[in-house]
């Protein structure tokens, strides 16, 4: 019998024919850039998100395998070789091997299929590699295009439109999915 990983002993690499989900290195500081400074990425995702944290990237990644990979592990996310997004693992809930997962790709990188392949990625490696047996993510209710990518891997929506604290003023309304 295999022997499972437990979630965090390591940073994982992951790689299909096309998408690569990998460790953010200095040379990615472009990349990682462009998305932290796009609204439209923004729009449906939390105001706390580590790429967020400082002002300055070189510092993000700098900080990002030490002080964030105590609460989730932060992939680049490439498209034959470019920088295209982040893939998330966090809310990691160990007695119960429970993770959420998430990701967040370049606009101009929406619409071509990366977003459903790195999330089939990330389920791949969590139930094929590790201990973990439970699987969630929360999108906001208005962002149809990544409830499809989570229902393209077989996620069930469980609760539909809850407050939730995102940052903002007011609570967020989201849509709870599980595997």
């Amino acid at each position: 019998m295999k022997s499972m990983k437990k979630l965090f002993s390591e940073i994982p690499y992951l790689h299909s024919n096309r998408i690569t989900l990998r460790q953010i290195t200095p040379d990615d500081a472009a990349g990682l850039t462009e998305l932290v400074n796009s609204p439209a990425v923004y729009r449906y995702l939390p105001t706390f998100l580590y790429e967020k944290k400082y002002p300055d990237i070189d510092d993000v990644i700098r900080h990002l395998y030490d002080e964030c990979f105590q609460e989730s592990i932060i992939l680049g996310v490439f498209e034959e070789g470019c920088f295209a997004g982040l893939a998330e693992f966090y809310g990691y809930r160990d007695p119960i091997h429970k993770i959420s997962v998430g990701y967040r790709l370049l606009e101009r990188c929406w619409g071509r299929g990366i977003a459903t392949e790195t999330l089939r990625l990330m389920v791949e490696y969590l139930y094929g590699e590790t201990d973990i047996e439970i699987i969630t993510a929360s999108t906001m209710v208005e962002n149809q295009a990544s409830a499809n990518v989570l229902r393209k891997n077989g996620f069930t929506l469980v609760v539909h439109a809850v407050g939730e604290d995102w940052g903002y003023e007011r609570l967020t309304i989201t849509d709870k999915w599980i595997r």
